[in-house]
């Protein structure tokens, strides 16, 4: 079940997460959120680092892809000399 706690903000616009739900949600100092509102809702979700094994995931899927695609490593070679601006 979820805790519900009360918080105040300060004049600098900071809140207080309540002791015992950052404890339980294992939140950490220094930890990032992103911060939706709507009206008079503020939702605030922790945002995590992916894992290696998501890296690697996506990186199969983006091969897979490029694969499919028709796009070569020299391609990609190619877009990012020229992004770059050199040769």
């Amino acid at each position: 079940m979820a805790v519900v706690e009360t918080t105040k903000m300060s004049s600098k616009g900071q809140i207080v997460i309540p002791e015992e739900i950052r404890n339980r949600l294992g939140l950490k100092t220094g930890d990032t959120f992103v911060v939706m509102g709507n009206k008079d809702i503020v939702v605030l979700k922790a945002l995590s680092k992916p894992s290696m094994d998501e890296f690697d995931e996506l990186i199969i899927a983006a091969q897979k892809k490029a694969k499919a695609a028709g796009i070569k490593g020299s391609d990609i070679a190619h877009a990012i000399a020229k992004s770059r601006g050199t040769k």
